[in-house]
């Protein structure tokens, strides 16, 4: 016969996987339950991306990657109007000829949505898996800076880092641009204002789930997915274009919309990633196609049972691992001039974990459920104190 606490606790783990099975059921199918999770704790602010999400230890302050020691600097970059923009770099110490990545945070093109800080653990795991330089570029955000601002600016930011190359201990024939999401926008526009302005040449673009359109076009994921519980909303979106692109001219511009706009034609070499459930997905993969079609070498990888910003969250979320390091195999190909095979281009999907990562994630979920559900208990408790102690007042006035 079984003893009591051993019912207990088989009971608490039924209850634990029902919550855990709830979380991830939508109307749009069934969610991983590690995507599932995390989606919760951030839809329903229990946690706060970039902030209670910490990275390990070894990825803080003046770390190491092997017998490679890694320091961290706050830059201004001087811009062409005369400003000084924030940026903040991450480098080996001692380095020489080192390639260097300009890295575009992802946000919206808006303040409060996204800056240097927010992505710096991106930044901090590029730099300290590639033993590259990587630079991330506090380009100027809208309302206050609408568009070209912060394309501009993030041009600047590559010049200014291929004058710098040498003094910084990097090599300005292995200068790369990356970013995510509206960071995407930028990092491939940057190569088109260098091919077209005849800048640096660049050896690789690196685009995480990139927006490459502004305009209103009816692609499936960008209405299946586009509720916010996915962490990217319709409302945002439009928000998003009214703000950097308050003029509708705008949007026709190849530096705003390079999908529909734009021509690919001696661009770089691209990396594109992008995440199942996305209202981003169809346009990053388009581009992908887009690229091949104009014979840019490209390699594009849709990431299965993940959402929008997956990146952001690759400590707790493997897939998020695995897409900074495909994107840094490609670099290192791309870097070897290996050849890429471009011949009946697809997008390959990236399956979920399998096998003993499986296990793991699935044990971490629910251990982070049970975390979760603390949290729920301690809102509700504080939230009846708070309400008692209000009627309590008002009983004794």
């Amino acid at each position: 016969m079984f003893s009591l606490s051993f019912k207990i606790m088989i009971g608490f783990c039924i209850i634990l996987s029902s919550f855990v099975s709830g979380w991830s059921t939508t109307s749009e199918g069934t969610l991983p339950s590690k995507t599932a999770v995390v989606l919760h704790a951030i839809n329903n602010q229990l946690v706060v991306p970039n902030e209670q999400l910490t990275p390990p230890a070894f990825l803080t302050g003046n770390s190491s990657s092997g017998n490679v020691t890694f320091e961290q600097k706050s830059l201004e970059i001087p811009v062409s109007d005369g400003s000084l923009i924030p940026a903040r770099m991450h480098r080996p110490i001692g380095v020489e000829d080192a390639p260097i990545i300009l890295y575009y945070h992802g946000g919206a093109f808006m303040e409060g949505y996204g800056s240097i800080h927010t992505h710096d653990n991106i930044v901090r795991a590029l730099a300290y898996r590639s033993n590259a330089i990587v630079i991330s570029v506090g380009y100027r955000l809208a309302p206050e800076h609408i568009f070209p601002k912060a394309v501009d600016d993030s041009y600047d930011a590559l010049l200014w880092a291929h004058e710098q190359a040498e003094e910084l201990g990097g090599s300005k024939e292995k200068i790369i641009v990356a970013g995510d999401s509206a960071g995407g926008n930028i990092a491939t526009v940057t190569a088109m204002q260098a091919r077209n302005k005849g800048g640096p040449e660049l050896q690789a673009q690196l685009l995480f789930y990139p927006l490459t359109t502004f305009h209103d076009r009816s692609l499936e994921t960008r209405n299946k997915y586009d509720s916010g519980h996915y962490l990217l909303s319709r409302k945002v979106m439009e928000k998003a274009r009214d703000t950097y692109t308050p003029g509708e001219e705008m949007r026709k511009n190849p530096y705003v919309s390079p999908l529909d706009e734009g021509v690919a034609e001696d661009l770089p070499p691209a990396f594109i990633a992008t995440a199942e459930y996305d209202p981003l997905r169809d346009e990053g993969e388009l581009y992908a196609h887009k690229l091949n079609d104009e014979d840019v070498p490209v390699e594009a990888i849709r990431y299965e049972g993940v959402m929008h910003g997956f990146l952001s969250f690759y400590e707790v979320m493997a897939t998020g691992s695995h897409a900074i390091d495909d994107s840094l195999d490609f670099l290192d190909r791309t870097l070897n001039d290996e050849p890429l095979q471009t011949a009946g281009f697809r997008i390959v999907e990236r399956g979920q974990p399998s096998g003993v990562e499986r296990i793991r994630e699935e044990t971490e979920a629910h251990l982070a459920a049970v975390y979760l559900l603390g949290l729920h208990a301690e809102r509700r408790f504080n939230d009846w104190v708070e309400t008692t102690l209000l009627a309590d007042s008002a009983k004794d006035n």
